[in-house]
């Protein structure tokens, strides 16, 4: 640290006193030369003193510096090593996520192929239920001739393929498309309604009554008034009683055929055998047993039944509502739709052999 330059001036000032005039005494000039040197003495030790104090302050600040400095680069340093631990232990923990991850990927590209290798694609998927739905709408039209239920699988199919939207499916969807057209060109029959109507003429059977048990309405009483004699209500009562004992009827139709009671019994099986073979028939498709059936079963309710009891009558219209019916001679086959399906079917499968070739190379 320097010295102040007004401390430092006053030795120089004191060097500048002039010297003894020669005519001086020595006693004079030595006592000068003293005050001198005890002036230029005091000077330089109160510059000594300060200076000292000065670099003690110094002193004091630089070490109080120091020591902050210290404490910074303690907490520094602490935190430094805290830092350091925690970037290890981050460091620690990214390379145990990379090497679950890369046992993750690992895993998940194995069971891709092994999906790949067992599972079949959405669209080998789409074209064997296709098929299913298919071969289910065949056997429909081959068993029952159940139209209505192959044309909605049809429908059903070519949804399902029109949700892909697959260049590829065009020609199994123009193949249902033709067989769907044809079907829906097709009379439509109620199998299921014709055959509730002969299940239930079968089961009022029982119920209904023989043209010889048929009863003429009796004759209304004549009426008597409150008033009457007893025996004036008698004499009416006995004349009721023998106009009933003899009853005229005028009929416009031939006598039915007497039915003994021990054969009643077997004209109502022969008639629910009739009417079980017609509704064989209409199962299978035969059209002319079916309208024979029919016929006879009409005949046998004309002949030997009350066609004026109500259950009777209800069976002649529904027999004669059966009878009218058109029945199709022949029902077209699902035969384009199904090769169709099988042939693309079968190209999908020759695909998916050429694909796995090489991973079995492998």
């Amino acid at each position: 640290m320097s010295t102040p330059p007004d401390r430092l001036e006053r030795p120089d000032a004191l060097a500048r006193v002039p010297a003894a005039a020669p005519g001086t005494p020595p006693a004079s000039r030595g006592l000068g030369y003293a005050i001198a040197v005890g002036v230029v003495a005091l000077a330089g030790l109160l510059a000594w003193i300060d200076a000292k104090r000065d670099l003690a302050s110094l002193r004091a600040d630089v070490a109080a510096r120091l020591t902050v400095a210290d404490q910074a680069a303690a907490q520094f340093k602490a935190r430094d090593a805290e830092i350091a631990g925690d970037l290890r232990e981050a460091q620690a923990k990214l390379a145990l996520l990379e090497t679950r991850l890369a046992e993750s990927q690992s895993q998940q590209a194995a069971l891709e192929t092994l999906y790949r290798d067992l599972a079949p694609s959405r669209d080998q998927l789409a074209v064997v239920e296709v098929e299913q739905v298919l071969a289910l709408a065949s056997q429909q039209l081959a068993i029952a001739a159940n139209v209505p239920a192959a044309i909605a699988a049809l429908q059903l199919a070519d949804a399902k393929l029109a949700r892909l939207d697959r260049p590829k499916f065009g020609p199994l969807r123009r193949a249902i498309a033709s067989d769907m057209e044809r079907l829906k060109a097709m009379p439509y029959v109620d199998t299921a309604g014709l055959a509730g109507r002969l299940d239930a003429a079968i089961a009022s059977i029982d119920a209904m009554p023989l043209a010889r048990e048929e009863r003429v309405a009796a004759p209304a009483a004549p009426a008597v008034a409150p008033d009457a004699p007893a025996w004036s209500r008698f004499v009416r009562e006995l004349w009721a009683d023998f106009r009933g004992l003899v009853r005229v009827e005028v009929s416009d139709r031939a006598a039915p055929p007497l039915v003994a009671p021990g054969q009643q019994y077997y004209l109502r099986e022969n008639l629910r055998l009739r009417l079980l073979s017609a509704r064989l028939s209409l199962i299978a498709r035969n059209e002319p047993a079916f309208r024979a059936d029919v016929k006879a079963a009409d005949a046998w309710l004309r002949q030997y039944f009350d066609v004026r009891a109500k259950p009777v009558a209800a069976v002649l219209a529904s027999l004669a509502a059966m009878a009218s019916v058109a029945m199709p001679t022949e029902v077209p086959e699902l035969t384009r739709s199904l090769d169709a399906a099988r042939a693309l079917r079968v190209a999908q499968d020759a695909q998916a052999a050429q694909a796995d070739a090489p991973r079995a190379r492998r």
